[in-house]
Protein backbone atom coordinates (compact mmCIF):
# COMPACT_ATOMS: atom_id res chain seq x y z
CA UNK A 1 0.00 0.00 0.00
CA UNK A 2 0.78 3.92 -0.20
CA UNK A 3 1.05 6.02 2.53
CA UNK A 4 1.47 10.10 2.32
CA UNK A 5 5.17 11.22 3.63
CA UNK A 6 5.84 14.41 4.18
CA UNK A 7 9.43 14.88 3.23
CA UNK A 8 10.61 18.78 3.74
CA UNK A 9 8.99 22.29 3.49
CA UNK A 10 5.75 22.00 1.19
CA UNK A 11 6.88 18.72 -0.26
CA UNK A 12 5.04 15.34 0.10
CA UNK A 13 5.14 11.85 -1.85
CA UNK A 14 3.81 8.34 -1.50
CA UNK A 15 5.98 5.99 -0.14
CA UNK A 16 4.78 2.37 -0.32
CA UNK A 17 4.62 0.43 3.24
CA UNK A 18 3.77 -2.88 3.64
CA UNK A 19 -0.60 -3.53 3.80
CA UNK A 20 -1.38 -3.54 7.70
CA UNK A 21 -3.00 -6.26 9.07
CA UNK A 22 -4.62 -6.48 12.52
CA UNK A 23 -2.48 -7.33 14.75
CA UNK A 24 -4.81 -8.33 17.67
CA UNK A 25 -8.27 -9.81 18.01
CA UNK A 26 -9.26 -5.63 18.83
CA UNK A 27 -7.73 -4.10 15.98
CA UNK A 28 -9.50 -3.01 12.39
CA UNK A 29 -8.09 -1.99 9.37
CA UNK A 30 -9.78 0.76 7.58
CA UNK A 31 -9.77 2.45 3.77
CA UNK A 32 -10.05 6.32 4.49
CA UNK A 33 -12.34 7.78 1.83
CA UNK A 34 -12.68 11.53 2.56
CA UNK A 35 -9.83 12.91 4.36
CA UNK A 36 -8.58 16.37 5.02
CA UNK A 37 -5.89 18.07 6.80
CA UNK A 38 -5.97 19.14 10.03
CA UNK A 39 -5.34 22.94 10.69
CA UNK A 40 -1.77 22.01 12.08
CA UNK A 41 -1.31 20.11 9.28
CA UNK A 42 -1.04 23.61 7.37
CA UNK A 43 2.09 24.71 9.87
CA UNK A 44 3.70 21.59 9.12
CA UNK A 45 3.59 21.58 5.58
CA UNK A 46 4.84 25.19 5.98
CA UNK A 47 8.28 24.01 7.18
CA UNK A 48 6.87 25.39 10.97
CA UNK A 49 6.32 22.31 12.89
CA UNK A 50 8.43 21.20 15.94
CA UNK A 51 9.10 17.60 13.77
CA UNK A 52 11.51 16.76 11.07
CA UNK A 53 10.54 14.73 8.39
CA UNK A 54 9.88 12.50 6.66
CA UNK A 55 7.05 10.93 8.46
CA UNK A 56 3.19 9.83 7.28
CA UNK A 57 1.24 12.43 7.38
CA UNK A 58 -2.86 13.01 8.22
CA UNK A 59 -5.14 12.79 11.26
CA UNK A 60 -8.46 13.49 9.87
CA UNK A 61 -10.77 11.06 7.73
CA UNK A 62 -13.95 9.17 7.44
CA UNK A 63 -13.21 5.58 6.30
CA UNK A 64 -14.59 2.32 5.40
CA UNK A 65 -13.82 -0.80 7.55
CA UNK A 66 -12.48 -3.49 5.57
CA UNK A 67 -11.46 -5.98 8.17
CA UNK A 68 -11.46 -6.65 11.67
CA UNK A 69 -10.28 -8.67 15.00
CA UNK A 70 -12.61 -11.34 15.86
CA UNK A 71 -12.91 -9.59 19.24
CA UNK A 72 -14.43 -6.46 17.28
CA UNK A 73 -17.89 -6.49 17.99
CA UNK A 74 -19.15 -2.46 17.52
CA UNK A 75 -18.10 -2.12 13.72
CA UNK A 76 -18.01 -4.82 10.47
CA UNK A 77 -16.35 -4.28 7.29
CA UNK A 78 -18.59 -2.30 5.05
CA UNK A 79 -19.36 0.19 7.64
CA UNK A 80 -18.27 4.30 7.39
CA UNK A 81 -16.64 5.62 10.43
CA UNK A 82 -15.19 8.24 11.92
CA UNK A 83 -11.39 7.80 12.92
CA UNK A 84 -10.22 9.93 15.74
CA UNK A 85 -6.41 11.54 15.65
CA UNK A 86 -5.60 10.25 18.98
CA UNK A 87 -4.95 6.69 19.89
CA UNK A 88 -6.61 5.42 23.00
CA UNK A 89 -7.89 1.77 24.79
CA UNK A 90 -11.16 2.92 26.27
CA UNK A 91 -10.07 1.24 29.11
CA UNK A 92 -7.61 2.62 31.01
CA UNK A 93 -8.45 5.17 34.26
CA UNK A 94 -7.67 8.09 32.27
CA UNK A 95 -10.12 6.97 29.34
CA UNK A 96 -12.53 6.10 31.39
CA UNK A 97 -12.49 9.51 32.63
CA UNK A 98 -13.06 11.09 29.12
CA UNK A 99 -9.36 12.02 28.84
CA UNK A 100 -8.71 9.92 25.35
CA UNK A 101 -6.16 11.91 24.45
CA UNK A 102 -4.01 11.02 27.26
CA UNK A 103 -4.32 7.28 27.09
CA UNK A 104 -1.56 5.43 29.99
CA UNK A 105 -1.94 2.18 27.31
CA UNK A 106 0.40 3.82 24.59
CA UNK A 107 2.97 6.31 24.82
CA UNK A 108 2.31 10.15 25.47
CA UNK A 109 1.00 11.55 22.42
CA UNK A 110 0.29 8.56 20.76
CA UNK A 111 -1.46 9.46 17.57
CA UNK A 112 -2.16 9.20 13.82
CA UNK A 113 -0.21 11.89 11.23
CA UNK A 114 3.12 12.18 13.55
CA UNK A 115 5.67 10.24 14.77
CA UNK A 116 4.94 11.42 18.34
CA UNK A 117 4.27 8.63 21.19
CA UNK A 118 4.71 5.77 18.65
CA UNK A 119 4.84 5.29 15.00
CA UNK A 120 1.02 5.06 14.11
CA UNK A 121 1.18 5.86 10.79
CA UNK A 122 -0.79 8.52 8.88
CA UNK A 123 -4.79 8.43 7.70
CA UNK A 124 -3.38 9.38 4.30
CA UNK A 125 -2.72 6.10 3.63
CA UNK A 126 -4.66 3.75 1.43
CA UNK A 127 -5.11 1.67 4.20
CA UNK A 128 -4.64 1.81 8.54
CA UNK A 129 -4.42 -0.21 11.44
CA UNK A 130 -6.75 1.04 14.15
CA UNK A 131 -6.37 -0.55 17.44
CA UNK A 132 -8.97 -0.97 20.10
CA UNK A 133 -11.25 -0.67 17.18
CA UNK A 134 -14.76 -0.91 19.27
CA UNK A 135 -13.18 1.97 21.89
CA UNK A 136 -11.71 3.97 18.92
CA UNK A 137 -14.46 4.28 15.82
CA UNK A 138 -17.38 6.00 15.86
CA UNK A 139 -19.96 5.23 12.77
CA UNK A 140 -20.71 8.27 10.58
CA UNK A 141 -24.28 8.03 11.13
CA UNK A 142 -26.54 7.67 8.83
CA UNK A 143 -27.40 10.74 6.44
CA UNK A 144 -24.35 12.58 6.94
CA UNK A 145 -22.04 13.21 4.03
CA UNK A 146 -18.53 11.90 4.63
CA UNK A 147 -17.05 14.96 2.57
CA UNK A 148 -18.48 17.75 4.91
CA UNK A 149 -17.77 15.16 7.94
CA UNK A 150 -13.81 14.46 7.26
CA UNK A 151 -12.79 16.81 9.93
CA UNK A 152 -14.55 14.89 12.39
CA UNK A 153 -11.77 13.52 13.49
CA UNK A 154 -10.29 16.32 15.05
CA UNK A 155 -11.27 19.91 14.08
CA UNK A 156 -14.76 19.37 13.90
CA UNK A 157 -15.34 17.80 16.73
CA UNK A 158 -12.75 19.95 18.85
CA UNK A 159 -14.97 22.74 17.64
CA UNK A 160 -17.88 21.73 19.45
CA UNK A 161 -16.19 21.30 22.31
CA UNK A 162 -14.56 24.79 22.56
CA UNK A 163 -18.18 26.27 22.79
CA UNK A 164 -20.77 23.94 23.02
CA UNK A 165 -20.57 23.22 26.97
CA UNK A 166 -20.19 26.86 27.68
CA UNK A 167 -23.00 27.72 25.81
CA UNK A 168 -24.87 25.25 27.46
CA UNK A 169 -23.70 26.73 30.98
CA UNK A 170 -23.89 30.36 29.71
CA UNK A 171 -26.95 30.32 27.26
CA UNK A 172 -27.02 32.86 24.78
CA UNK A 173 -23.28 33.94 25.54
CA UNK A 174 -21.30 36.98 23.77
CA UNK A 175 -18.37 34.71 22.24
CA UNK A 176 -15.62 36.47 20.19
CA UNK A 177 -13.40 33.82 17.65
CA UNK A 178 -9.53 35.35 16.25
CA UNK A 179 -8.67 32.78 13.89
CA UNK A 180 -6.66 31.28 10.81
CA UNK A 181 -8.34 28.17 8.95
CA UNK A 182 -11.18 25.97 9.48
CA UNK A 183 -11.39 25.73 13.46
CA UNK A 184 -12.55 29.51 13.95
CA UNK A 185 -15.50 29.08 10.54
CA UNK A 186 -16.73 25.60 12.76
CA UNK A 187 -17.06 27.67 15.64
CA UNK A 188 -18.91 30.21 13.91
CA UNK A 189 -21.47 27.68 12.81
CA UNK A 190 -21.94 25.75 16.18
CA UNK A 191 -22.27 28.59 18.32
CA UNK A 192 -25.22 30.28 16.36
CA UNK A 193 -26.87 27.06 16.43
CA UNK A 194 -26.64 26.66 19.88
CA UNK A 195 -27.71 29.95 20.85
CA UNK A 196 -24.59 32.47 20.92
CA UNK A 197 -26.37 36.08 21.25
CA UNK A 198 -23.06 38.01 19.19
CA UNK A 199 -20.42 36.18 17.36
CA UNK A 200 -17.23 38.37 16.08
CA UNK A 201 -15.10 36.30 13.98
CA UNK A 202 -11.60 38.07 13.09
CA UNK A 203 -9.24 36.82 10.31
CA UNK A 204 -7.40 38.63 7.94
CA UNK A 205 -8.37 36.60 5.16
CA UNK A 206 -11.59 38.19 3.29
CA UNK A 207 -12.73 34.76 2.05
CA UNK A 208 -12.73 33.30 5.53
CA UNK A 209 -14.53 36.39 6.84
CA UNK A 210 -17.28 35.89 4.12
CA UNK A 211 -17.95 32.10 5.18
CA UNK A 212 -18.24 33.59 8.71
CA UNK A 213 -20.89 36.00 7.38
CA UNK A 214 -22.80 33.40 6.10
CA UNK A 215 -23.11 31.76 9.71
CA UNK A 216 -24.38 34.79 11.15
CA UNK A 217 -20.82 36.20 12.59
CA UNK A 218 -20.00 39.88 12.58
CA UNK A 219 -16.41 40.27 11.37
CA UNK A 220 -13.58 41.94 11.43
CA UNK A 221 -9.97 42.28 10.36
CA UNK A 222 -8.21 42.76 12.75
CA UNK A 223 -9.32 44.24 16.67
CA UNK A 224 -7.77 45.79 19.53
CA UNK A 225 -8.42 44.62 22.81
CA UNK A 226 -12.31 44.55 23.85
CA UNK A 227 -12.50 45.23 27.25
CA UNK A 228 -15.20 43.64 29.17
CA UNK A 229 -16.42 42.71 25.83
CA UNK A 230 -17.07 38.63 25.63
CA UNK A 231 -18.12 35.99 27.75
CA UNK A 232 -16.55 33.59 25.47
CA UNK A 233 -13.05 33.99 23.48
CA UNK A 234 -11.78 31.01 21.00
CA UNK A 235 -8.20 31.69 19.78
CA UNK A 236 -7.19 29.22 16.72
CA UNK A 237 -3.92 31.32 15.25
CA UNK A 238 -1.00 30.11 16.96
CA UNK A 239 0.07 33.14 17.47
CA UNK A 240 0.98 34.58 21.54
CA UNK A 241 -0.15 38.01 20.53
CA UNK A 242 -3.53 37.34 19.33
CA UNK A 243 -3.83 35.01 22.42
CA UNK A 244 -3.57 38.18 24.49
CA UNK A 245 -5.86 39.89 22.76
CA UNK A 246 -8.48 37.18 23.34
CA UNK A 247 -7.70 37.31 27.14
CA UNK A 248 -7.98 41.06 26.88
CA UNK A 249 -11.15 41.09 25.53
CA UNK A 250 -12.99 38.50 28.17
CA UNK A 251 -15.42 39.78 31.07
CA UNK A 252 -14.88 38.90 34.73
CA UNK A 253 -14.47 35.13 35.36
CA UNK A 254 -14.75 34.69 31.49
CA UNK A 255 -13.37 31.69 29.46
CA UNK A 256 -10.87 31.78 26.85
CA UNK A 257 -9.89 28.38 24.53
CA UNK A 258 -7.03 28.19 22.80
CA UNK A 259 -6.81 25.34 19.81
CA UNK A 260 -3.64 27.01 18.44
CA UNK A 261 -0.29 25.16 18.01
CA UNK A 262 2.19 27.98 20.13
CA UNK A 263 5.36 26.81 18.36
CA UNK A 264 6.74 30.45 18.84
CA UNK A 265 7.28 31.87 22.45
CA UNK A 266 5.17 34.81 23.54
CA UNK A 267 4.29 36.92 26.26
CA UNK A 268 0.91 36.94 27.66
CA UNK A 269 -0.67 39.61 29.90
CA UNK A 270 -0.69 37.55 33.03
CA UNK A 271 -1.29 40.45 35.70
CA UNK A 272 -4.34 41.44 33.65
CA UNK A 273 -5.79 38.16 33.66
CA UNK A 274 -5.52 37.69 37.34
CA UNK A 275 -7.10 41.11 37.86
CA UNK A 276 -9.98 39.78 35.67
CA UNK A 277 -10.34 36.17 36.94
CA UNK A 278 -9.97 34.41 33.47
CA UNK A 279 -10.00 31.21 32.68
CA UNK A 280 -7.90 29.39 30.30
CA UNK A 281 -7.63 26.16 28.79
CA UNK A 282 -4.41 25.29 26.31
CA UNK A 283 -5.17 21.49 25.83
CA UNK A 284 -5.06 18.78 22.54
CA UNK A 285 -8.67 17.56 22.53
CA UNK A 286 -10.30 14.36 23.87
CA UNK A 287 -11.88 14.10 20.39
CA UNK A 288 -13.57 10.65 20.84
CA UNK A 289 -15.39 11.53 24.30
CA UNK A 290 -17.74 14.00 22.76
CA UNK A 291 -17.54 12.51 19.04
CA UNK A 292 -21.05 11.06 19.84
CA UNK A 293 -22.20 14.52 20.19
CA UNK A 294 -20.63 16.46 18.11
CA UNK A 295 -22.16 14.64 15.56
CA UNK A 296 -25.62 14.22 16.87
CA UNK A 297 -25.40 18.09 16.29
CA UNK A 298 -24.31 17.49 12.76
CA UNK A 299 -27.28 14.95 12.13
CA UNK A 300 -29.53 17.54 13.60
CA UNK A 301 -28.97 19.90 10.09
CA UNK A 302 -28.64 22.98 12.95
CA UNK A 303 -24.78 23.26 11.42
CA UNK A 304 -23.46 23.40 8.11
CA UNK A 305 -19.82 21.96 7.97
CA UNK A 306 -19.70 21.64 4.10
CA UNK A 307 -19.78 25.34 3.74
CA UNK A 308 -16.04 25.24 4.98
CA UNK A 309 -14.80 22.46 3.07
CA UNK A 310 -12.81 24.78 0.15
CA UNK A 311 -12.06 21.94 -2.67
CA UNK A 312 -12.52 18.36 -3.21
CA UNK A 313 -9.84 16.84 -4.71
CA UNK A 314 -9.59 13.10 -5.78
CA UNK A 315 -7.37 10.73 -3.82
CA UNK A 316 -4.65 10.61 -6.43
CA UNK A 317 -3.92 14.47 -6.28
CA UNK A 318 -2.96 14.03 -3.02
CA UNK A 319 0.96 15.11 -3.68
CA UNK A 320 0.38 17.69 -5.59
CA UNK A 321 -2.92 19.28 -3.66
CA UNK A 322 -1.99 18.92 -0.23
CA UNK A 323 0.88 21.60 -0.51
CA UNK A 324 -1.02 24.31 -1.82
CA UNK A 325 -2.69 26.68 0.30
CA UNK A 326 -6.19 25.68 0.84
CA UNK A 327 -9.13 26.80 3.65
CA UNK A 328 -10.09 22.99 4.06
CA UNK A 329 -8.90 20.64 1.25
CA UNK A 330 -10.96 17.42 1.10
CA UNK A 331 -9.39 14.23 -0.60
CA UNK A 332 -11.93 11.42 -1.70
CA UNK A 333 -11.73 7.68 -3.20
CA UNK A 334 -14.17 4.94 -3.91
CA UNK A 335 -16.37 3.92 -2.57
CA UNK A 336 -16.79 7.85 -0.57
CA UNK A 337 -20.49 7.75 -1.78
CA UNK A 338 -21.48 4.06 -1.67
Amino acid sequence: MRELTYVARRTVEWREAPDPTPESARDAIVAPVAATSCDVDSAILAGHGPIPPPFALGHECVARVTDVGDAVTHVAPGDLVVVPWAISCGECARCRAGLTAHCASVPHMAMFGAPIGGAWGGLFADLVRVPWADAMLVPLPSGLDPVAMAAASDNWSLSWRLVAPHLKARPGARVLVIARGSIGLYVCDIARALGASDVLYVDPDPAHRAIAETYGARTAEAIEPVHHGFDLAIESTGRVDELATALRSLVPEGICESAGNHFRPGELPLLEMYLTGVNLRIARDNVRTHLPDALDLARSGQVDPRRVVSDVFDWEQLPEALPERHLKPVFVREPAGA
